[in-house]
């Protein structure tokens, strides 16, 4: 990156924030796909390493952690090593930026946002907000949570995050959407988006299915709590997220309101710590996760390496595999009709 050239630097990138399993993958594709607009996907690798108190990490342990960072290494961007920090963080966006040939760059991130301004303190932002009982329901599937009483707690901590954040920051930089809004009403959505952005909305927008594996927005994927949750399932996260929820504009369930003891949140922990580890089992096999487990026991760094080399190569190959099959299947359906 050329740092004497002021238009190497994006002063005012824009950053899509929210829980994940909110709906972001999808939103971000719909920018991505836009004439103007390019964007990065998960783009936690630039604010991870960011400590609380906003220090920037020691560059060769960054430039090393970034060696077995799978989303990193998949985005195929070089490292300037004659940068700092917030320029070499800043180069990332350039690239993607000047590799699409769009004047306007953004990313996704999902923890730790309000790090972001650490380095673009003009950035503009996008609030994805979801309903947080789908997002605990959610993450079950993704094997990142056991029960929905630590499925929803993501949910929770990006919540809690943005709102700490936008009361600080100028209306004119921020915007909330819901998901449900976005699934619903998507062209009027995107226009509104668009408007905050600086941009006419584009039907491209709406041209992702073409090129990836996901469909267009389904109603049908909105409020899948009350139809895929228990009722005791939908008392254990409205015992922790009711009142969050009832501020945001969501419905309770009705139901009778639970009550979590200690005894009964001790059990619900070990239960998510159980679940967890038999997912990894099953996906990565026992020998792996145990390799995993001892290299860090024992801060065996170059074995820690190679298991997180490996880690990231089954994950490649899993998401091929499911992007395979959903293309396959959406081949077969368009040829059915």
């Amino acid at each position: 990156m050329n740092t004497d050239n002021p238009s190497s630097f994006v002063d005012k990138p824009i950053f899509l924030v929210g829980a994940e399993r909110s709906g972001t993958t999808v939103l971000r594709l719909m920018l991505d796909h836009h004439p103007q607009i390019a964007w990065c996907n998960e783009f936690e690798y630039v604010v991870d390493q960011i400590s609380e108190n906003g220090n920037f990490p020691k560059l060769e342990a960054y430039y090393e952690w970034l060696e077995t960072h799978r989303i990193f290494q998949g985005t195929g961007f070089e490292i300037d090593r004659s940068l700092s920090y917030p320029q070499l963080a800043n180069s990332f966006l350039c690239q993607r930026r000047d590799r699409t040939g769009k004047p306007l760059v953004g990313a996704t991130v999902h923890r730790h946002f309000d790090r972001l301004l650490d380095i673009w303190p003009d950035a503009r932002f996008i609030h994805l907000i979801r309903d947080g009982r789908d997002v605990a329901r959610s993450c079950i599937g993704m094997g990142w949570a056991g029960n929905v009483w630590t499925g929803v707690e993501r949910w929770i901590e990006a919540e809690h995050l943005w709102a700490k954040l936008s009361k600080n920051m100028p209306p004119e930089r921020q915007i909330e959407i819901t998901y449900q809004t976005l699934i619903e009403e998507p062209v009027e959505t995107l226009t509104h988006l668009c408007n905050f952005i600086g941009v006419s909305y584009n039907d491209a927008m709406l041209s992702y299915p073409e090129t990836t594996p996901y469909d267009l927005p389904n109603p049908n994927l909105i409020g899948q709590w009350q139809r895929k949750l228990s009722d005791r399932e939908i008392q254990l996260v409205e015992s922790r997220i009711a009142n969050m929820l009832v501020d945001r504009g969501y419905k309770l369930s009705g139901l009778p309101q639970l009550t979590v003891t200690p005894a009964m949140e001790q059990r619900l922990r070990v239960q998510d710590w159980w679940a967890r580890l038999r997912y990894r089992i099953d996906r990565d096999g026992v020998g792996l996760v145990l390799l995993d487990y001892l290299s860090r026991r024992f801060k065996l760094q170059p074995l820690q390496k190679r298991v997180k080399q490996q880690f990231n190569a089954n994950q490649r190959a899993r998401l091929e595999e499911k992007a395979r099959v959903k293309f396959s299947s959406k081949n077969a359906n368009q040829q059915k009709k």
